[in-house]
């Protein structure tokens, strides 16, 4: 089976590192004229699929606007990513979770199994309780041939204080938070070249303040949410991440989702466009 990285290289190469959020905010439900319930959802979600199809190589559906509706949420889900993985789309699940041993391997279990009803290409994740404790997902995702995001350091205000602590002691001693779970992935990558393990690094922080030298993040892939409608611009990727851009997942969603569906195509190639530049 081939790995994620392989499969990560291959959509850089063909589409560039644009990657469309699926995330059915209320407020856009109603600009498109649906209503916000499973219904609405269901059509919105199918939708973007089938717009960004062709148009990107990469689509992240952010889980949590679809637990809203329950069991039919999920279904929603099912039918989303196998619609877009037919479609040769690669799906980042957006979910963040993490735990404890067995319960953080059924998280694996359950969106990066081969053949499971919310099969994804990847998944988001969350280190709080230590890199080592996502050994199980890691495990399955290597031999299943997919990828892994483990947040790093994030948009959000309350962030900083937490993300840019030093550690006081073990390997890590005098690094920041954000800057452990960085290391610790890119060590899990065994590949040459791009790995399958990744980092979210929001587009709207300052990685030096979070303790985080930018070429650290070359060779790692980096999910990169933040662009558009929470301020940070494509034609600023390479200021942002340096080197490192090329191998960098430039997320956008509602700057794009606000058009309508039918803008969807023309907006993606033009985000692409101005990647290309910053990638060059």
């Amino acid at each position: 089976m081939p790995s994620f990285s392989s499969r990560l290289a291959q959509t850089f190469e063909e589409f560039g590192g644009v990657c469309m959020g699926v995330d059915p905010h209320p407020f856009l439900l109603e600009s498109w004229g649906l209503s916000n319930d499973a219904h609405g959802v269901r059509e919105f979600a199918l939708r973007a699929v089938d717009a960004a199809a062709g148009n990107v190589g990469m689509i992240k559906p952010q889980v949590a606007f679809f637990e809203r509706f329950g069991s039919a949420g999920y279904a929603i889900l099912e039918e989303s990513f196998a619609l877009a993985r037919s479609a040769g789309l690669l799906v980042i699940a957006d979910v963040k979770r993490g735990d404890l041993s067995s319960s953080v391997d059924a998280y694996g279990q359950a969106w990066l199994t081969p053949g499971s009803p919310l099969e994804a290409d990847a998944m988001t994740a969350v280190a709080y309780q230590g890199v080592s404790e996502l050994s199980g997902p890691f495990e399955l995702a290597r031999s299943a041939g997919k990828g892994i995001f483990v947040l790093a350091a994030t948009s959000n205000a309350s962030a900083h204080s937490i993300q840019s602590a030093r550690i006081t002691e073990g390997e890590h001693e005098g690094a920041t938070v954000a800057a452990s779970v960085v290391r610790d992935v890119a060590a899990l990558n065994t590949e040459s070249g791009l790995g399958s393990f990744g980092v979210v690094i929001g587009a709207t922080v300052e990685v030096a303040d979070y303790g985080i030298r930018n070429g650290e993040l070359v060779d790692l892939p980096v999910l990169a949410p933040g662009f558009g409608a929470q301020g940070a611009q494509v034609e600023q990727a390479r200021e942002l991440y340096g080197d490192a851009v090329a191998n960098t997942i430039v997320t956008v969603s509602r700057s794009v989702l606000q058009e309508g569906a039918s803008q969807i195509p023309a907006e993606l190639r033009s985000l692409r466009s101005q990647l290309r530049e910053q990638v060059r």
